[in-house]
């Protein structure tokens, strides 16, 4: 009996799932979201802030009397781009990004700056160096410089493993979701409950068919990465690949219970967003999650991408095993483990 039970399970289990690839396949607009959607994010982040090693202090100098001889300094010390704003553009041109700092030629000269930008004040400190110099001022030593390339110091390095944590989050939960909703308005849910199919295997193969996809996807965004911007994965792929799987878990469990009792599309895509959101902001996907309050931080660090994406994180960049990455992993099955559980029990086939 139990043999029967086991050959019903898996014959369902693998029919069901391979209907719900042939499903996602037919969907151009789903698979863009799912493969070109990180791409172009990392095309885009990637540009955007790219390493910036030696570039030119940007420098602005109001036309006043004086103007000509801060720039005659200025050029001659090297290493500034100087441009031309008017006396009434220079809040703007800070604001914007045109410039990082504006002198103000007198005696002694004013700089303008936005100390909240860290680019702003160290535009400040090389401007102020170059014209004291010019002005006659002589360092007391000077010293030597030792640059350190630190691995997977750079933005990109450290954005890529989020994008995959968000793309492993957003895909599973919205294609699953909306699976769910798609068959419920349709009356599907109520053919598949009357037939012999269990109904664990149904929910099983929403998730195995997201797991069908997951290698694809992973290794599209890694590999275009490395490919486009020597982004390395430090540590071992197999456990990059554990790490990616269990968060798909989990996330498929998450998906199962926001869509086990929804029944418009309306409806799931609001509690989606309502899942997802805090995820979206307070999970370090663009930037690190440590930025918040100390208070926060428990509430952050139980999220379920948060552990995603530092577990990505640390075998990208860190080169860290599955062993020292236990919190994390631990974690993204108890949402996973919890979340199905509950699902298999509130779910409604009508």
């Amino acid at each position: 009996m139990a043999d029967r039970h086991a050959s019903t399970f898996l014959a369902s289990l693998r029919e069901l799932t391979l209907s719900r690839i042939r499903e996602f396949l037919r969907e151009p607009e789903a698979v863009f979201w799912v493969f070109g959607f990180p791409v172009i994010m990392t095309i885009a982040l990637g540009i955007a802030f790219r390493s910036r090693t030696d570039e030119p202090v940007i420098v602005a100098v109001e036309r006043l009397a004086g103007a000509e001889a801060v720039r005659a300094a200025l050029e001659t010390a090297g290493g500034f781009v100087l441009r031309d704003v008017p006396a009434g553009g220079v809040e703007r041109a800070l604001r914007d990004g045109i410039v990082q700092v504006v002198v103000v030629p007198g005696t002694p000269a004013t700089y303008r700056f936005d100390p909240a930008r860290a680019e702003s004040q160290v535009a400040r400190l090389a401007v102020d160096r170059a014209l004291q110099q010019a002005a006659g001022r002589r360092d007391a030593f000077t010293p030597r410089e030792d640059a350190v390339r630190a691995v997977g110091s750079r933005y990109i390095d450290w954005l890529v493993p989020g994008l995959l944590g968000m793309n492993i989050m957003g895909t599973g939960m919205w294609s699953t979701s909306f699976a769910i909703v798609t068959a419920r308005t349709r009356k599907l849910l109520k053919r598949f409950a009357a037939t012999p199919m269990p109904r664990s295997a149904y929910l099983a193969s929403l998730i195995g068919s997201r797991l069908a996809f997951l290698v694809l996807e992973g290794v599209v965004l890694v590999a275009f990465a490395w490919l486009s911007f020597d982004v390395v994965v430090h540590g071992s792929l197999a456990a990059l690949a554990v790490v990616s799987l269990l968060g798909a878990l989990a996330f498929g469990g998450i998906a199962l219970l926001v869509a086990s009792r929804a029944k418009t599309v309306e409806g799931v895509s609001g509690l989606l967003n309502l899942v997802m959101l805090p995820m979206w902001v307070f999970s370090g996907v663009f930037f690190a999650s440590s930025n918040f309050p100390e208070a926060m931080q428990p509430f952050v660090q139980a999220l379920p991408l948060t552990a995603l994406n530092d577990a990505l994180r640390g075998v990208m960049n860190d080169g860290e095993t599955l062993a020292s990455l236990w919190r994390e992993l631990a974690l993204l099955a108890g949402w996973g483990g919890v979340s199905f559980a509950a699902a298999l029990k509130l779910f409604r086939w009508s």
